[in-house]
């Protein structure tokens, strides 16, 4: 199955909080990426860990990102509503020997720094749930790609360890559901977080068994905080802003912490401008291939350097 011609891209949040402002920088370059490719921006929402998304965090997503100009094209896509589409990939791969049931925990195997693959060749305890993982010793090694900012990339596998592609509890795991789901929608350019740089030799192991297209990649660097920490909903990284000059200066603070060197006065311009300007100026070269970017101490720190451009009144 070939990628399209046409640049399809795609912004994927788990809606287990709202977006804060890590989650801009990875919707914003994946969006300028495809807008500036005239292509398209899809958005899905990766809700197949119902415990981790609270009511109304997918609703409050979805306005943060309308808020902050980035419009997607055509519907949402939801993955609790992908189940079947998952299951018929689990099922092939079972056939294919490249997937097995695994009843062990993590707690009997944590003196290992991955899961040792006690079960490839049986369930060691019948009587208990299982899993469904991948062999990560069969199929394509190594995996080789080139990534779009860090260059030339090279993972085994084996290394990684033998991921989960349905858990105990019956949910469905991120590696089966993305690749399933970037095929299904003709995804050609994926762009986000650099802390998903190590999922793609799974994701492209998946790819390669199924026989699903492999789209380019990009992983951007990641946002963090003064002591390193990466930006999370799990470590209470604040929300967007919703005034209408922090929504500006946050858009115009991701525009540089993607090294796109907007100039000073953009900051003070409706996001709809910043945009327009963004397009036009994309461009991956600009992105420095160091891992970090700081997150701004506020809005007021990485601004007050600015002045609002004078305004003239008619009459």
């Amino acid at each position: 199955m070939p990628l399209p011609a046409r640049y399809r891209g795609r912004f994927a949040p788990t809606p287990s909080g709202p977006l804060h402002f890590g989650s801009l920088v990875a919707a914003l370059g994946s969006y300028l990426d495809a807008r500036a490719a005239q292509g398209e921006w899809l958005v899905r929402i990766e809700d197949i860990d119902p415990p981790r998304c609270p009511q109304g965090a997918a609703s409050t997503i979805l306005r943060q990102l309308e808020t902050f100009g980035l419009a997607w094209d055509g519907s949402v896509t939801w993955q609790h509503t992908r189940e079947g589409a998952y299951q018929t990939a689990l099922e092939r791969l079972v056939q294919l020997g490249l997937s097995y049931p695994c009843s062990c925990s993590r707690k009997q195997w944590q003196r290992y720094d991955i899961y040792p693959g006690w079960c490839r060749e049986g369930v060691c305890d019948p009587t208990k749930p299982v899993a469904w993982r991948l062999r990560s010793d069969l199929g394509q090694r190594p995996i080789h790609w080139q990534d779009r900012l860090s260059g030339e990339q090279q993972f085994d596998p084996v290394a990684l360890g033998d991921v989960v592609l349905k858990r105990k509890d019956g949910l469905w795991a991120y590696q089966l559901a993305v690749v399933v789901d970037d095929a299904e929608q003709q995804i050609t350019d994926v762009v986000r977080g650099l802390d998903l740089l190590d999922n793609t030799p799974w994701q492209r192991q998946l790819q390669a068994a199924l026989q699903l297209p492999q789209p380019r990649y990009l992983h951007l660097p990641l946002i963090v905080t003064a002591e390193g920490q990466k930006l999370s909903k799990q470590n209470l990284a604040p929300a967007l802003a919703e005034d209408e000059q922090g929504i500006r200066l946050q858009l115009f603070q991701a525009l540089e912490a993607l090294d796109q060197a907007p100039p000073k006065e953009l900051a003070f311009e409706p996001p709809a401008t910043q945009l327009h300007w963004a397009v036009a100026n994309w461009t991956v070269t600009r992105l420095r291939p160091t891992a970090h970017r700081q997150t701004p101490a506020s809005i007021a720190s990485s601004t007050s350097s600015l002045t609002p451009p004078s305004s003239t009144t008619g009459e």
